[in-house]
């Protein structure tokens, strides 16, 4: 990797904090987000090219030679030596909206996926100029950079999610939390779904996973879905700087099902918490509740039902949602996850830890379903609202010794055999993990909360008798209240210094 590349996601962060002025981070995303992908897709098609110039028979403006390298054919008048050569023009603008035309014009794939709202008059020429000039200054191809761009696209979307506070959730999912799904799930071969897929980043993940396995990406089927044009968007330039093939549906996941004859073999998925106004109303007879028909206030179970009208024989979903889905007993919602559990389809729940998203504080879990359950009559409980470490005033992610430990606990308890060698044998662990039976989950309501099952944790027994810790809190009571009641007289003595009368 070059070395003008050293930390320039923070270089870059701070160019588009430039452009901010009045313009809000949903919109500035784009504006990077829109560069970056340009200049990537350029730089690929000029490291191709230069080879190709040395080549005796080879032709460098032969698209169907950028074809065979699976890279986009960039038009002359889009490559990125010729946009920074009119940086400081006041048209860059429109420049930049052209060259986004000619590569989707060239490049079907990408079609309607590309900003081009860059010659908008709110959009401060004079810098979009300067970030032109700085992204031009990063290399962003060859020597295997394609894991630094990945990089600065991740480190990118979560800056923005971070920056535009609730909203940013809408294509964002923490990065621990995606890795710990992907652990879970381990999609090593066939096909992927998330009916609600944000920026792509769980897709990512799984791609990360496959290669990090030594399997092979080619191996799975990428599909999902996201009713957010913007997000789409994002979706589709994530997923085609790193050329994977997906097919990704613009829609309503509910009303307008993009892969209605889906069955997928690992569902992965972050829905959006709590949405009230889903239009559940108009669904009331619809062919995926077959649980029972969720509530019109809240899409939780509808979710969870659409996941598993799409999951094969085989299959396993694992998904974020809100704590209350664990135990609401609202409209019904119980007695869904009451035929869940009693169907034998719950196979896993995770608490997670507060403050992992950048969008909300709602506490969240993990549920994990499978329709050919390994362990039949038993759900694996973790409790693992312990675990993690700020990464900021506000933000906790799960380290990765965290995610290990969970994912590992729950594949020694399906019976990894391979692991079980490192891992020991699953065995319960006191406030954290416990291996519950359907009919103590009976017992308890059907509640799925996992602090219903795995207990506390013993405290550490330092050593010291009952007696002498009592005697010892005891008299150090005694000694703070005794310093109160002095703290009182001289505060009444010094009010009435100043002629308050203190009763």
């Amino acid at each position: 990797m070059a070395n003008n590349n050293s930390n320039f996601e923070a270089k870059l962060w701070a160019a588009a904090d430039k452009m901010r002025n009045n313009m809000d981070a949903a919109e500035y995303k784009h504006v990077v987000l829109g560069l970056i992908f340009l200049k990537y897709i350029s730089d690929k098609f000029q490291t191709i090219y230069n080879k190709l110039s040395k080549e005796e028979y080879a032709d460098p403006e032969d698209e169907e030679e950028y074809k065979a390298e699976n890279a986009f054919w960039v038009p002359k008048d889009a490559r990125w030596e010729f946009i920074q050569s009119k940086a400081k023009f006041p048209e860059i603008g429109k420049i930049i909206d052209d060259s986004m035309d000619l590569i989707e014009s060239e490049n079907p794939k990408l079609k309607g996926v590309l900003p081009k709202n860059y010659n908008r008059a709110s959009l401060d020429k004079r810098r979009l100029g300067e970030l032109v000039d700085l992204i031009g200054s990063i290399s962003m191809h060859g020597n295997n950079e394609l894991d630094m761009l990945g990089r600065v696209y991740e480190y990118f979307l979560g800056q923005f999610a971070d920056a535009e506070g609730k909203k940013g959730g809408e294509f964002y999912t923490p990065e621990s939390i995606v890795k710990t799904l992907v652990y879970m799930l381990r999609p090593y071969k066939g096909r992927v779904y998330d009916p609600c897929c944000g920026s792509g980043g769980m897709f990512v993940q799984s791609e990360k996973f496959i290669q990090n396995h030594q399997g092979r990406v080619n191996d799975i089927s990428i599909y999902g879905q996201e009713s957010n044009p913007t997000t789409w968007k994002l979706a589709n330039m994530n997923l085609a700087i790193r050329s994977i093939e997906a097919n990704i549906k613009l829609g309503d996941t509910f009303h307008e099902d993009g892969h209605k004859d889906l069955k997928a073999d690992f569902i992965i998925a972050n829905p959006p918490f709590n949405i009230s106004d889903w239009g559940g109303e108009h669904l009331q007879d619809d062919v995926r509740w077959k649980y029972g028909v969720p509530p019109t206030g809240n899409a939780n179970y509808a979710w969870i039902q659409h996941m598993l009208f799409h999951l094969a024989p085989t299959g396993v979903a694992g998904f974020v949602l809100a704590n209350g889905s664990m135990s609401s007993n609202t409209s019904g919602e119980g007695e869904i996850r009451r035929k869940l559990i009693e169907n034998d389809l719950v196979d896993c729940m995770v608490a997670l830890p507060s403050q992992l998203f950048f969008n909300t504080m709602i506490p969240a879990c993990l549920w994990f379903l499978r329709r050919d359950r390994k362990r039949k009559g038993e759900v694996l409980f973790i409790d693992a609202r312990n675990m993690g470490e700020m990464i900021s005033r506000r933000n906790r992610a799960l380290t990765e010794d965290d995610m290990l430990k969970i994912s590992d606990t729950y594949h020694a308890w399906l019976g990894d055999e391979t692991l079980q060698k490192d891992f020991g044998a699953y065995s319960d662990e006191l406030g954290f993990c416990k291996s519950a039976s359907l009919s103590e989950i009976e017992k308890n309501g059907f509640v799925l909360t996992p602090g219903r099952y795995v207990g506390i944790e013993d405290e550490i027994d330092d050593g010291i008798p009952f007696d002498v810790k009592m005697k010892e809190l005891t008299s150090e009571l005694a000694k703070q209240m005794e310093e109160g009641h002095k703290l009182d007289e001289e505060i009444k003595k010094n009010l009435e210094g100043i002629g308050f009368k203190v009763e």
